[in-house]
């Protein structure tokens, strides 16, 4: 996922509805839960939803064009997550439908959605990919929390199902973020303001290191 960690949080209430017009309430939920909640979380799965394509897409993207002498090793570690995030995106389109909703998989309705630009870099070093690509678990990782509070009250199984989804995502980040760590314990990217810049960082500091 594209841009700044800031484009890529959770919208306000009154901006969910804008950005999914095409979303009712639903004409029925599971028992014990009003069609308002209902159709609330429907909203805000539907934004995780357009969150996790897009971290396929943008997965499957750095696969194809990695490069350097660590290609293999990054190439390779992507594709189990590719298939733990496809996974992820079928349970979430089950549980929006489950609620009664009618989840988007279209490539149009996620790009008229969404809140964050695409990914930012192409053909480029393991490195610098791994840089950018710890700030697009940044994003999805924030925005996965926030639904998980935002669910408490409202929908614990939905709540539950993200819990499950955020103990993966976190792991793969820190799959991602071993590459990117010092000696010392520091992130090279933990200062960057965009995924350009988080790929340089990552770069200068593999640079300095014996």
């Amino acid at each position: 996922m594209g841009g700044e960690a800031a484009d890529r949080a959770e919208p306000s209430d009154a901006q969910r509805e804008s950005l999914v017009p095409s979303t009712p309430e639903p004409k029925y939920t599971v028992p014990g839960m009003t069609q308002r909640d209902g159709g609330d979380v429907i909203r805000l799965l539907t934004m995780r939803l357009h969150a996790l394509n897009d971290l396929a897409l943008t997965l499957k993207h750095i696969h194809w064009n990695v490069v350097g002498p660590h290609f293999i090793a990054v190439h390779e570690m992507l594709d189990p997550q590719v298939d733990s995030v496809r996974d992820m995106t079928d349970t979430t389109a089950e549980r929006i439908s489950t609620l009664g909703g009618s989840p988007p998989g279209t490539p149009g309705e996620l790009v008229a959605q969404r809140t964050w630009e695409d990914y930012a870099i192409g053909r480029a070093e393991s490195i610098e990919h791994l840089g950018a690509l710890d700030l697009v678990y940044t994003g999805v990782i924030e925005d996965h929390r926030e639904a998980v509070r935002a669910t408490d009250v409202s929908d614990p199984v939905t709540q539950d199902m993200l819990l499950e989804q955020l103990r993966s995502l976190e792991l793969f980040q820190w799959f991602v973020r071993a590459h990117l760590e010092s000696a010392g314990g520091a992130l090279s990217t933990a200062s960057a303001s965009s995924e350009r810049d988080a790929a340089h960082k990552a770069t200068e500091q593999a640079r300095k290191q014996p």
